[in-house]
């Protein structure tokens, strides 16, 4: 309700305002008060606005006493009743009051009186101006004063802010008031207190207008109110005039501004806020220095928040626990654990204990070290000193320990965790699926799975991890599965599960089921992102249909979603997989014209595609041109260059490059290794290619089946069987697969000692394990069985491979006819031949030189296998 009151120089009648019911009743109830008048200014504050300070000669009428008449006037409590009608006659009830303007007991004695009254309502009248401009200029009413404020202001019906700061001015110049600035700071305050903060800043704002003084303590309280309500934007414009204004501010003030900014996660404006504080010389305390740290701690700069914690103790403050825990935190995540322990040990130092939250830190700090032992110590030590570990101290400890592989130990304490009783979130079964599954314990990850779905803690990132491993692992079919499960429990796919079955099914080169599940992302009001369209190009590229990449990165730009260097490195190493490296070299110069900046992937997948066409010239140029441009080459472009040269020929120049390496610091990797080892095997320097295994093993690395086939293939050639048997054991004890190639040569080599036998036993072993042999393998067999004269097992050899459907080639055709010529059985070697053209098989000129001459030409031919 607004209610305007106009001053003339008639008597002012009283305004009632029945809604104000009985606003005042006790002197008990004035005293209760939001903070001690300790905190405020013991004298007026004068405004620098004119106001009226002369006093007539009536003034001192005003300090009568009260009189029974006046009392009866106010109460109705004289024998004689007053009608209303009556009463609306007596004298003002202001004149009453400014009687009695330097007794403020007597004034407020006649107030009371007054409320006594059934007809009375104070509420909003120029009579309560009045008896406050009569308070608020005595000390000992001016509790009383700002009470009866908060009252008035409280109920609904109060004027806005601008009315009533106009009335206070007004009645004070009629009434020959001093202007005292603490009825303001008084109704600012009581604004704040009652919620109607923009009352309140209209107030502030009115005050500023008129010059008058406000409190600094009051002004805390405004802006704190207001961050309090998250209502950010209109606490800093009040800053802002603060500032600009140069009005009175303190340490508290920037304080609740600093506070204000950490709500907004605006660290970098908090600490600005410090720094200018600092600047302009207030008096800093300790508080303020606390949250300083706190915002430098939230940006991960241990080492400023270190010298602020010595500026705290240079000034004689102890920094409280928050503030060691916020640091000692922010030292872990900047992984300095010097800093971290020596700070804890201060703080410990200074009689506060090592909380929950410290030691838990300090243990994420040890594991991400890789020093998950002292962690583990930690963990024995709050237990021993009755510190009861809460979820997240498990939380921690699980996760390092599947960080480091140590997934029994981390299993160990989920265990503890559920037998304390303590219910394992979702944050618990996700770690340790994750350690699981990253250590190949897929059965136990799939138990834990199962327990959190019973649960009831398993949530879409549950499923997320187990789809995700399945489908890098190609086990699609599985991950199907856990897809159907998520679905029927209700969980909602998101984004990112549909983005690891379309990678599962791609990597299957199903691209028809990837399609489907990107149309059922659109189809459930889904947004496919970049990932899922990169995917989907990788996914074409792979299985050579590179058009079909193109439109769906078409399809990704029409819709506005823009690529990322990851969308164009999968194109660029697309085209170099189908063949198209060229092309490849041509759209990388296109990018770059429009802001692509390549990376040392982008120069490695196009070196490497050039090496597998055969052009060493442009693999070699692209290097160059790549060292040119500032781009560091890494293990990857090393060894891509290794292996393209040596597999053509170019091993000279694949050892320089090697050397090179070793000058940069940097580490050759398997495949490097294997490359050079092949390389010196065919060169038949068996000892260089035993140096570098050697190396490897050295250098923490595992050979693989490539190595070992090179190496064996190596003493094969050599004729030292011995040292490739040796190697073949050394396989199967370290559980190094051996493949085809790896029983062909050893097969060979053992036929060419006439180890029949022995070379039986490797077929018969190689069968055995599921590995079934090629047409070299065979050749191999026939080759070596009729060189000893075992031309019947040779030629069951060729049956054998008629029942597996195998068709022989030309050479073993001719091997047959060669043997049965040198055993002189003719009939048999011209079956052979007439055999052989009848399977279509086309005899080539060794087969005319057996059947002219009856001998293989070349005794000494090269050896099968790889």
């Amino acid at each position: 309700m607004r209610i305007r009151i106009s001053f003339s120089s008639s008597p002012i009648p009283l305004i009632y305002h029945r809604t104000y019911q009985r606003s005042l009743c006790s002197e008990s109830q004035i005293l209760n008060k939001p903070i001690s008048d300790s905190h405020l200014p013991n004298t007026p504050i004068i405004s620098n606005s004119p106001i009226l300070n002369s006093k007539s000669d009536s003034q001192s009428a005003f300090s009568k006493k009260i009189t029974p008449t006046e009392i009866g006037y106010l109460s109705c409590q004289s024998p004689q009743k007053i009608s209303q009608s009556a009463v609306l006659k007596q004298p003002n009830l202001i004149q009453v009051f400014l009687r009695h303007r330097n007794n403020p007991n007597s004034a407020l004695k006649l107030y009371k009186s007054a409320e006594k009254n059934p007809n009375f309502a104070f509420g909003i009248s120029a009579s309560f101006y009045v008896l406050l401009h009569i308070l608020v200029n005595s000390p000992s009413h001016h509790r009383i004063a700002r009470s009866l404020l908060d009252r008035y202001v409280s109920v609904s019906s109060v004027p806005e802010a601008n009315v009533l700061f106009d009335q206070l001015i007004d009645s004070a110049k009629r009434f020959e008031f001093e202007l005292n600035s603490r009825v303001f700071n008084y109704l600012l305050n009581s604004y704040v207190r009652a919620g109607k903060y923009g009352h309140a800043i209209n107030c502030f704002s009115r005050m500023v207008e008129r010059n008058i003084d406000l409190w600094v303590v009051y002004l805390n309280i405004l802006l704190t109110a207001l961050v309090k309500r998250n209502t950010f934007k209109e606490a800093r414009d009040l800053y802002n005039v603060i500032i600009s204004r140069g009005l009175s501010y303190n340490c508290a003030t920037v304080h609740v501004m600093m506070r204000a900014c950490l709500k907004e996660g605006k660290v970098d404006e908090a600490e600005k806020y410090f720094g200018e504080a600092k600047g302009s010389g207030i008096k800093l305390g300790a508080a303020i220095y606390s949250t300083a740290i706190r915002a430098v701690c939230k940006r991960t700069d241990s080492n400023l928040a270190f010298e602020l914690l010595n500026e705290m103790k240079e000034m004689g403050w102890v920094p409280s626990e928050g503030t060691f825990t916020n640091v000692i935190g922010a030292c872990v995540k900047q992984r300095n654990m010097a800093l971290a322990l020596k700070l804890k040990a201060e703080m410990v130092s200074c009689g506060i204990p090592m909380s929950l939250v410290i030691a838990t830190s300090l243990m994420k700090g040890y594991y991400l070290q890789g020093n998950l032992g002292s962690a583990l110590d930690l963990f024995d030590k709050i237990v021993s000193d009755g510190l009861n570990p809460n979820k997240v101290t498990y939380s921690v400890l699980i996760e390092g320990c599947c960080r480091n592989g140590n997934i029994e130990k981390a299993y160990e304490l989920y265990t503890q965790m559920k037998r304390l009783g303590i219910q394992p979130t979702v944050y618990h079964v996700n770690s340790l699926i994750q350690g699981l599954l990253k250590g190949g314990f897929w059965e136990e990850a799939l138990k834990r799975f199962d327990e959190g779905v019973e649960c009831g803690v398993a949530n879409v990132f549950t499923y997320n991890n187990l789809i995700s491993w399945l489908c890098k692992e190609g086990k699609v079919k599985e991950a199907c599965s856990i897809w159907d499960k998520m679905v029927k429990k209700g969980v909602v796919p998101s984004v990112v599960s549909y983005n690891n079955l379309i990678l599962g099914h791609c990597r299957e080169g199903n691209m028809d089921l990837a399609l489907n599940l990107f149309s059922e992302i659109l189809g459930k009001g889904l947004k496919a992102n970049v990932v899922t369209y990169s995917i989907l190009i990788d996914g074409f590229f792979k299985k050579g249909e590179s058009e079909r990449a193109f439109e769906i990165f078409k399809q990704m730009v029409e819709l506005g979603i823009a690529p990322t260097d990851f969308t164009f490195n999968t194109i660029i190493n697309g085209l170099c997989k189908v063949g198209r490296t060229s092309e490849a070299r041509d759209m990388l110069k296109k990018l770059e014209d429009k802001g692509f900046i390549p990376h040392c992937m982008t120069y490695n997948s196009i070196i490497d595609g050039f090496f597998k066409e055969s052009a060493v010239n442009s693999a070699l140029s692209v290097y160059t041109e790549m060292c040119e441009r500032g781009f560091l080459p890494n293990v990857v472009t090393y060894t891509s260059l290794i292996n393209g040269l040596c597999k053509s020929n170019n091993f000279d120049l694949a050892l320089n490059l090697q050397n090179e390496m070793r000058e940069k610091g940097l580490k050759l990797d398997v495949i490097a290794y294997s490359s050079l080892i092949d390389g010196f095997c065919k060169r038949r320097d068996m000892r260089s290619a035993g140096v570098l295994f050697d190396e490897l093993l050295e250098n923490g690395l595992s050979p693989n089946t490539v190595v070992y086939n090179s190496m064996i293939s190596g003493f094969r050639n050599l004729n030292k069987m011995n040292e490739a048997i040796f190697l073949h054991k050394k396989m199967i004890n370290e559980g190094i697969p051996c493949d085809l190639a790896t029983y062909t040569t050893l097969i060979d080599g053992s036929l060419k000692e006439g180890k029949i036998l022995f070379a039986t036993d490797l077929y018969t072993e190689m069968l055995a394990k599921g590995i079934k042999p090629d047409v070299i393998t065979y050749s191999v067999l026939v080759h070596g069985l009729c060189n000893k004269g075992q031309l019947e097992n040779a030629k069951k050899v060729l049956e054998e491979m008629d029942k597996k459907s195998l068709a022989p080639n030309v050479l073993i055709y001719n091997t047959l006819i060669g043997g049965y010529f040198r055993e002189g059985n003719l009939k048999e070697a011209f079956r052979l031949h007439d055999e052989m053209l009848e399977r279509g098989l086309v005899p080539d000129g060794t087969t005319y030189d057996i059947l002219v001459s009856g001998k293989l030409k070349g005794k000494n031919t090269p050896p099968f296998g790889p």
